[in-house]
């Protein structure tokens, strides 16, 4: 329905058309609240396992950059070689949000062994490649997670790569991330933890020092057994 009446919103502007036909049209209400769930913890280690053991080593990294730093699928799929660096001690990934913002996200040791393992020997390029050698788009990705879900034996009716940034976030507030001082992956927010209404985004790109108290990357830790 957004897509028909910008079309005719254009043709008024071009003088194609006097009156849009969808200017008194009532939108379809569409819900605050996202219906979708994330993985259990369970079900999430069994995915990791068997992207870890796939033949495609790339999908290691993208179970990784989608489950355990929250990107969102254009984030992850649109990340090149060249933006990964290092700032103030802490290796980091250049990702280029919503709204064109850039934020510098700190990488656990557990996606950065991950990254690399897919980067390889390469030097320039995306960091995520199918099997054919090209860059991974978010139909590949949705293939890609659903397969290794079923090779890791989690049966859901429709499993799609929002569901692992929704898991990322509930990982957060079960290991304890205190909802007023995180509130969404970086970037800007598509969903709010039921108990961060009230807190503010986290939009700043500043890395955090080795003194800063440690926040978002905490909870992780449960998952060092995925190097």
């Amino acid at each position: 329905m957004s897509v028909v009446a910008g079309f005719y919103r254009t043709c008024v502007i071009d003088g194609v058309l006097e009156h849009s036909p969808t200017e008194y049209v009532r939108r379809p209400h569409v819900p605050a609240e996202s219906p979708t769930l994330g993985l259990t913890h369970l079900q999430f280690e069994a995915v990791l396992t068997a992207a870890r053991q796939s033949s495609n080593s790339c999908d290691f990294a993208l179970v990784t950059m989608l489950g355990l730093l929250g990107l969102r699928i254009f984030e992850a799929t649109g990340s090149d070689i060249e933006d990964l660096g290092e700032e103030h001690g802490h290796r980091v990934l250049r990702v280029h949000g919503k709204g064109n913002k850039i934020v510098l996200v700190p990488l656990p040791p557990a996606v950065g062994r991950a990254i690399e393992r897919a980067i390889d020997d390469r030097a320039v390029g995306p960091i995520l490649l199918t099997s054919r050698g090209t860059r991974m788009d978010r139909h590949c990705v949705t293939r890609r997670l659903r397969h290794l879900a079923d090779h890791a034996g989690v049966r859901l009716p429709r499993i799609h790569p929002h569901m692992l940034r929704h898991t990322f976030v509930t990982t957060m507030l079960d290991a304890g991330v205190d909802c007023v001082m995180y509130k969404t992956p970086p970037g800007t927010p598509t969903h709010e933890p039921p108990c961060a209404t009230t807190a503010p985004a986290r939009t700043s790109t500043a890395i955090p020092t080795t003194s800063s108290p440690r926040t978002w990357p905490r909870p992780l830790d449960r998952f060092r057994s995925c190097r």
